[in-house]
């Protein structure tokens, strides 16, 4: 999943909290909403970490050789 899909679930997430008042036999949805965006933002915090990661390598030091062709 990646980073729209973890906002889409927030926003879904928070639609079912905040602006519908459904009511469904043997489900909270209001509960439902707050799983949706506790998921959502767990997801864009484990993102941003892997990027951050992927991006950022500390003390690493790029080293260029040079190449010699010998042609003997």
């Amino acid at each position: 999943m990646g980073l729209g899909g973890c906002i889409i679930l927030i926003a879904v997430g928070a639609i079912l909290t905040f602006a519908t008042d459904w009511h469904a036999k043997g489900v909270n949805l209001d509960v439902v909403g707050l799983i949706l965006m506790s998921v959502g933002i767990i997801g864009v915090a484990v993102f941003t970490s892997v990027l951050r990661r992927r991006r950022v390598v500390p003390g690493a030091t790029i080293v260029e050789e040079e190449r010699r062709d010998h042609l003997t």
